[in-house]
């Protein structure tokens, strides 16, 4: 088999008893594998602290609390217990937050979680614990700190009281709307996560909202609030009624702007467990096609050209038939690898379903779609899998291509680019077509 290690996009370093890990270890391995992510387990505090030195900054570091002391009466044992945390927090990077697992008889002790979360704690959670929910919890995490989402924020009023700056370090675009009779037509060109309306402008429409979430297009996610300088429950209920998510007081810029991060993390999670692909962590069906569309408004207005490209693995069902699903699933996996380092910022990645994959290239003709799906065919063609012992196979796929101002909708640029395909497979596979 090809090097796993390699396979997969996110890490755990798991410190943990050998008890623990003879009973669950193949069980979480293949629950992490799903999430695309893996993990490496020690036993011993002094391997396991030498690792997390050297590991990336995005990985996740769990400690099962039960490693750092043999099971005595609760007098001793709380001593004890203590005694090793406090050796192991201080040894521990203090650059890396860690995920603690303790007992419930552990989670009664108040003076425990609190020594926990003071410590560089990122969570924490009780045993016993199902694999699977483990596995969920540790890849929400992953999910909660996903990099390059740009999420946006309309803020209907006079001048908008928050921290800019401090949204846009947190990759939050805020765009200041004035008038509430286009509002509406604001929302629906630039689909907002969160909009944000002062009671004044409130007050002189009071229709707005029903107006905003009425529309077939909206989207259901979208948080609407309103910004109230000054407590008025009567407006306060008259406002719920009509239809708003939630009311904030408008008392300090500090405070708003961590309130709506603390708010855009939670939509950014919510977002990531309904829109991407479990065993890739790409987006899926549902996440690019609302991303395409909101790509191809952006294009219109600014203008650009977007190149949209279908891509699909070369004789799939002969590789499951031959050497399984899990092999299948590696392919796949490997396979999302080549084009995510081939994809920009800006650019669209999706498992689109099966072994059927869907790039959207920002700024970019379709000639030049097609030199960029060549190079990504090119590179997946070079590695080298192991499919039975001393036994190396290479794979190959298919593309086509289409190309936005040329097909104006995701429909037309989807049908257009699945039609470029089939000519690429009934041309003879392992080639790029528009």
């Amino acid at each position: 088999m090809v090097d796993e290690g390699l396979l997969f996009k996110n890490q755990v370093m798991f410190l943990s008893q050998t008890f623990f890990i003879k009973d669950n270890q193949a069980e979480l391995l293949l629950c992490a594998h799903k999430y695309d992510f893996d993990i490496l387990f020690f036993d011993q505090m002094s391997d396991f602290v030498m690792a997390v030195q050297s590991a990336a900054a995005d990985a996740l570091f769990v400690v099962d609390l039960d490693v750092l002391y043999n099971m005595q009466d609760d007098m001793q044992h709380s001593r004890k217990q203590t005694m090793f945390l406090s050796d192991l927090l201080q040894r521990l990077p203090p650059q890396h937050s860690y995920v603690y697992l303790q007992t419930e008889r552990q989670g009664e002790r108040f003076l425990l979680q609190q020594k926990l979360v003071e410590s560089h704690c990122r969570a924490y959670a009780e045993k016993p614990i199902a694999n699977d929910v483990l596995i969920d919890k540790l890849y929400a995490l992953f999910a909660r700190h996903q990099s390059g989402e740009l999420n946006t924020i309309v803020y209907l009023g006079d001048r908008p009281l928050v921290d800019v700056a401090l949204l846009a370090a947190h990759s939050i675009e805020l765009l200041h709307h004035i008038n509430v009779q286009t509002l509406h037509l604001r929302v629906k060109e630039v689909q907002p996560d969160i909009v944000l309306i002062e009671d004044a402008q409130y007050m002189r429409t009071e229709a707005i909202v029903r107006v905003l979430k009425k529309n077939i297009e909206a989207d259901p996610s979208r948080e609407i609030v309103m910004l109230q300088r000054r407590a008025d429950y009567a407006l306060a209920q008259r406002a719920f009624d009509s239809g708003f998510d939630d009311i904030l007081t408008l008392t300090d810029a500090g405070l708003l702007t961590r309130q709506l991060l603390n708010r855009i993390d939670k939509i950014r999670v919510n977002k990531n467990l309904i829109n991407r692909d479990r065993a890739t962590g790409l987006l899926n069906k549902i996440g690019l096609q609302k991303k395409a569309q909101d790509a191809i408004r952006r294009a219109a207005r600014e203008p650009r050209s977007l190149a949209y490209g279908i891509v699909d693995i070369d004789k799939f069902k002969t590789i499951n038939d031959t050497w399984g699903h899990y092999f299948g699933d590696i392919v796949i996996k490997r396979l999302s690898l080549v084009l995510s380092a081939h994809v920009g910022a800006r650019d669209l990645l999706s498992r689109f379903g099966g072994e059927e994959f869907v790039v959207l290239f920002w700024d970019c003709t379709a000639e030049e779609g097609q030199r960029r799906l060549d190079a990504m065919r090119a590179a997946f063609c070079e590695i080298s899998f192991e499919v039975t012992p001393g036994e190396r196979r290479h794979f190959s796929f298919s593309g086509g291509i289409a190309a936005y101002p040329a097909c104006k909708t995701e429909n037309e640029l989807f049908l257009r680019a699945d039609a470029m395909l089939y000519r690429a497979k009934e041309g003879g596979r392992n080639r790029i077509c528009r």
